[in-house]
């Protein structure tokens, strides 16, 4: 009984990851705080493996959805995507350095530290989620007529400032996909191809973060570890699926405000839980 309860919250954090992803809404503060109401029973270095590799459903689910502009089917199409992942490769960098530098260190601090009753690393989460969301309702509300329409209009110094944006995303709470998007906004990049930029650029950042995660932690597992890891990894890449395509119709519609202020109230309600 203990077991299937296990698989349960498994299923349910899968479904999590698939659908935090790729909304702004910070996915690792999901995850984190969803571990804290229904503690997955497994130690802290394979929670931590586990919140990392069951994101390589998700980017499955890019692969499988972009897979037409990720590899070109013609050979007049190999130089639009070649420049298309130069500036998907140019906006990893920022990133990259700062993960190999600072994540370690940060993540080591914030999970030993506490303030009062709360922990560092939740009292990070909520107030991230307040500013960012903070954050989406100001650049909505100041937004100016989007200059780049298209993938390809998107230029190599557009693809490193994004890059730069992306490097906020180290602390949780932020949302990788939430740094990206308010960074290519702020470059008047149309909501449409903001999201689109996004999720190519989670396919070598999340690949080459489950990478470091399971080379640091070993390939050990158990056969019930393994078990756990399928059952999360295919649950985010079904749920992936279907919020891929219902992000990128919502925000030709719609702005990203409702996603802001769905952040103010979630870091709010997870500071008034803390303090009760």
């Amino acid at each position: 009984m203990k077991e299937l309860f296990e698989l349960i919250k498994v299923l349910l954090l899968g479904i999590l990851e698939g659908v935090t992803e790729w909304l702004p809404i910070s996915s690792t503060g999901h995850l984190l705080l969803f571990d804290n109401l229904l503690y997955l029973d497994e130690s802290n270095a394979f929670k931590e493996v586990f919140f990392v590799v069951i994101q390589l459903g998700a980017i499955l689910a890019v692969l499988v959805h972009f897979w037409g502009k990720m590899v070109p089917a013609k050979q007049d199409q190999i130089p639009e995507t070649l420049s298309l992942w130069t500036k998907v490769a140019l906006a990893c960098i920022p990133g990259a350095i700062f993960t190999l530098l600072f994540d370690d260190a940060l993540e080591a601090f914030l999970n030993g530290t506490k303030i009062g009753r709360i922990s560092l690393m939740t009292a990070v989460i909520a107030t991230a989620l307040i500013l960012y969301g903070i954050w989406f309702l100001f650049i909505e509300k100041k937004r100016r007529p989007s200059r780049i329409h298209t993938l390809q209009e998107i230029s190599c110094k557009d693809a490193l400032c994004i890059g730069v944006f992306q490097t906020l995303s180290i602390l949780p709470g932020t949302s990788r996909s939430g740094a990206t998007v308010i960074g290519a906004l702020s470059l008047g990049i149309e909501r449409s191809v903001a999201a689109e930029f996004s999720f190519f650029l989670a396919v070598p950042v999340m690949l080459g973060y489950s990478a470091l995660k399971l080379i640091k932690f070993g390939f050990a597992f158990t056969p019930y570890q393994l078990r756990l890891l399928l059952i999360g990894t295919v649950s985010a890449f079904i749920t992936s699926l279907f919020v891929i395509r219902f992000l990128l119709s919502y925000v030709k519609k719609h702005s990203f405000a409702s996603f802001g202020v769905y952040r103010i109230l979630l870091g709010i309600a997870v500071f008034f839980f803390c303090l009760l």
